[in-house]
């Protein structure tokens, strides 16, 4: 599975103009599942997101992680991160995991973050999403708990 974390002032989701999911000071995180991820994948990427220590602490070195913090969480699934792009000039999606497979990932993600962490929100698996987001810093990082070999 692949996360991209964004440490933000504020980020939400809309979907048909309306605003599904919202969170101030924290994390954006845009989830994707690759062909071959199970629940222990999913499992640690989440572990790993909510201990990642990238806020700062008193002495403004990055030390202190979402739990630490007790900011929001923003989970958004987005296929598009396991996009092939070492060929030509259009990205082959193909390491991605099927739809239903994918859509059911980020369910086991969202549920368990709920039961780890105060405030979750999400944005909607399939939906034509318009996310907004002020990344504080810019601060941003790659996240990967790559799928068991065949």
């Amino acid at each position: 599975m692949i996360a991209l974390l964004q440490r933000v002032s504020h980020a939400s989701v809309v979907v048909d103009g309306l605003t599904i999911g919202a969170i101030e000071a924290g994390l954006l995180v845009l989830l994707c599942a690759e062909k071959g991820d199970t629940d222990k994948q999913a499992d640690a990427l989440l572990s790993k997101l909510l201990a990642y220590r990238v806020f700062s602490d008193s002495a403004g070195k990055m030390n202190l992680s979402l739990k630490d913090t007790a900011g929001g969480l923003l989970l958004v699934p987005q296929f598009t991160l396991a996009a092939d792009t070492n060929s030509g000039t259009r990205p082959s999606f193909t390491p991605a995991a099927a739809p239903a497979d994918a859509t059911r990932l980020f369910d086991h993600v969202v549920a368990q973050a709920r039961q780890r962490h105060p405030t979750v929100a999400t944005g909607r698996f399939g939906a034509d999403m318009q996310v907004s987001l002020t990344n504080n810093g810019p601060v941003t990082f790659w996240l990967q708990v790559p799928p068991p070999s065949p």
